[in-house]
């Protein structure tokens, strides 16, 4: 919890400081890639690191991850400039994509099925925290102390969270010869995902759609992914085994988390706008709006064990993907004069879906592997989320820009914003069909669910 939380207070703490930021430091057109270099560093390292706590140990992977932190935090804090800044991120996103994975793969390892939904329950809660506490520091540094203090604050975080690790994790040794590491595909895997996620992010902002940039960067990072998914059928250990994702249970569970991404990306970013924009609300109030999704996907996360417990993976799934459907699609009611309780009902009851969806699901992929590739498995999930929100920034910006103005911050507006949040709320609501739609495709586990209550809910699946 220690080190999920150096990476959800860094994900909300730097947004309030953007504007000091970049008036001290200059190079406004620069601003962006604070958050850019940040995503595409976390997203690409989640998979090579979750992977790399199967071969050299989860202690060592996530207390690498917490160290790369340290040192992008230490960067960041005394930048002289704007690249400065930005390559302290890069490193901040590299610690961020060890922490995220192998942080959720020792709570896999270590607690039984039903501990294991309540210790991701206090994982989530760490985000919800966090989705208050960090804009509200950032905005008190920025204000009465210095930017700096946004990342002065992570280095006594880190050293106690290592320090936690170091003396309270005892990881049992690995067994048999170490398996060698694939660095071919560690590269092709590393460059081909950050310029498919970089054409993703930047399509239709820092160029045209159809422009020569994007037609370049997306081609080329095609080519690489395809060049890797020929490379990992070739070598006995691949840094990422596809034939992962031919397991059912895996390659459900990826693929609702990719649509995860989505929904969370489109709600995350347009309802605040939504609140401001349309119902004229101030950015404490639009930030309650999105502050009880956090809330409700924690709260129904603990108690998801209880249910897959009872009725399966499967059917707990399909009855939180039900409740997203039916609060993506209560987003489709809101109009231009929604009173704030109403809003803050629909994205609460969207998280209160996605905590009984996301979180048993992964556990259910986690589940059905050994300990020698559940990294592996959990890095993919959570890198199908990043992937699943570039998608959802590709599709949600590009609509928006195209309906409504756009301010010279970046931030849409004007008399045609509610048109252009209505269709987001359309995308947003045909993803949470959709995630449904694939909650019915995981394998059927009733009858396993049966066995394990009987076992007195030990960790029997696999």
């Amino acid at each position: 919890m220690l080190s999920t939380a150096l990476v959800a207070l860094d994900a909300t703490i730097i947004a309030t400081a953007s504007a000091t930021i970049a008036r001290e430091l200059g190079a406004f057109e620069q601003v962006p890639w604070l958050f850019s270099s940040y995503l595409l560093a976390q997203a690409v390292s989640t998979p090579l690191a979750g992977r790399l706590s199967d071969i050299v140990g989860r202690k060592r992977a996530i207390l690498a991850g917490v160290g790369l932190f340290f040192l992008g935090s230490v960067l960041c804090g005394a930048a002289w400039s704007m690249g400065a800044l930005v390559a302290g991120r890069v490193l901040q996103g590299l610690g961020a994509g060890a922490v995220m994975p192998v942080s959720q793969t020792i709570a896999a390892d270590i607690y039984t099925l039903e501990e294991r939904a309540r210790t991701q329950g206090y994982l989530a809660s760490v985000w919800a925290i966090s989705s208050v506490v960090g804009p509200t520091l950032g905005g008190v540094f920025s204000e009465f102390l210095s930017w700096r203090w946004i990342f002065w604050i992570n280095v006594p975080l880190c050293l106690l969270a290592a320090w936690m690790l170091i003396r309270r994790y005892h990881e049992s040794p690995l067994g048999g010869r170490r398996e060698p590491v694939d660095y071919v595909g560690a590269a092709l895997l590393t460059a081909g995902s950050a310029l498919l996620l970089l054409g993703l992010l930047e399509g239709g902002t820092s160029w045209a759609w159809l422009s020569a940039p994007s037609i370049a960067v997306l081609t080329v990072a095609v080519v690489l992914l395809a060049v890797f998914a020929r490379h990992v059928r070739r070598v006995a250990h691949p840094i990422l085994d596809l034939r992962l994702l031919r397991r059912r249970v895996i390659g459900v569970a990826t693929a609702i988390s990719l649509v995860v991404g989505m929904v969370v990306l489109g709600l995350v970013t347009y309802v605040p706008i939504y609140a401001q924009g349309v119902l004229g609300f101030g950015p404490l109030l639009a930030g309650f709006a999105l502050a009880a999704m956090m809330v409700g996907w924690p709260l129904s996360a603990t108690n998801a064990g209880r249910l897959y417990l009872r009725l399966g993976f499967r059917l707990t799934a399909m009855i939180g993907s039900a409740l997203v459907v039916l609060g993506t699609a209560s987003t489709l009611l809101l109009g231009a004069d929604s009173p704030l309780v109403a809003v803050m009902g629909t994205t609460f009851l969207v998280g209160t879906g996605m905590g009984l969806t996301a979180v048993p699901t992964l556990i259910a992929a986690q589940s059905s592997v050994d300990h020698g590739i559940r990294g592996a498995v959990t890095g993919v999930n959570i890198f199908a989320r990043s992937l699943g929100s570039a998608l959802g920034v590709a599709v949600c910006g590009a609509i928006v820009n195209s309906v409504a103005t756009v301010g010279p911050d970046g931030t849409p507006s004007g008399p045609d914003l509610m048109d252009a949040i209505r269709l987001v709320f359309v995308v947003v609501a045909v993803s949470g069909v959709l995630i449904a739609v694939l909650a019915v495709f995981l394998p059927a586990d009733r009858q396993a669910a049966r066995e394990r209550r009987a076992a007195g809910g030990r960790d029997a699946a696999g």
